[in-house]
């Protein structure tokens, strides 16, 4: 079974989502049949490459909210993560254009290690008050991932993977995603939103049970068929 992820690395609900629907995930009796794939998704692409200036002046400023409703979200979501084992550090978090993030992504998903790419890019964002949209950061990232750094220099320089992000958030728009993450299994069922690993637990049960391919139990049950029935 196929899970296919939306979600942005500039998104603290992502990387709460992340690891509830990995606790789901790691419960799951057919875990070891499926296929995660990542893709990638903007909040805010028409953010500068670098912002000069905090979280709370970003939100409060390019989106409108007043700072202290900024500073209750910022406690709120703390919290959320914290529950999750997760260290969300908003005052140190610097505030940068995710594209080439999503570049590095596709890079290592070629290679096998989007999951752990993905997971450091996030935790560099929102834990360790990392600069994601730093080339040295993401050659970094990329390189304690097992990925060559000339490899990914010379794949972030050409822009490889530039209309792969696109095409990703296009294809979000095409299947009415409206926010992330967005969790689709196996084609058919969706899953939006940080929900509770139960919520996880319970679409990969049914996504699972609905594409299992039908078991034949042995007997000689008598039965019908087109040349009449059994006697």
């Amino acid at each position: 079974m196929r899970i296919d992820i939306w979600s942005d690395i500039a998104c603290p609900w992502c990387f709460i989502g992340k690891r509830r629907f990995e606790q789901a995930l790691a419960d799951f009796a057919h875990r070891d049949q499926v296929e995660v794939v990542w893709h990638s998704y903007q909040l805010d692409p028409y953010l500068p490459e670098h912002y000069d200036g905090t979280e709370l002046d970003y939100l409060s400023e390019r989106k409108g909210l007043p700072a202290e409703q900024v500073r209750q979200m910022f406690a709120h979501v703390a919290a959320q993560a914290a529950g999750e084992g997760l260290s969300y550090d908003f005052d140190s978090l610097v505030v940068a254009n995710s594209a080439t993030a999503h570049e590095l992504l596709h890079l290592a998903a070629e290679h096998g290690v989007a999951g752990a790419v993905k997971e450091a890019l996030l935790s560099a964002h929102f834990e360790h008050g990392r600069d994601i949209g730093s080339r040295a950061v993401l050659v970094e990232i990329g390189v304690a991932a097992g990925l060559e750094a000339s490899v990914i220099t010379a794949d972030l320089d050409a822009g490889t993977h530039r209309q792969a992000v696109q095409d990703d958030i296009a294809q979000a728009q095409q299947i009415g995603v409206t926010g992330v993450p967005f969790f689709v299994l196996d084609g058919k069922y969706g899953v939006s939103g940080a929900q509770p690993s139960e919520v996880f637990s319970q679409a990969l049960n049914q996504a699972w049970q609905a594409a299992a391919p039908l078991v034949m139990v042995d007997g000689d049950g008598e039965a019908c068929g087109p040349d009449g029935c059994a006697v």
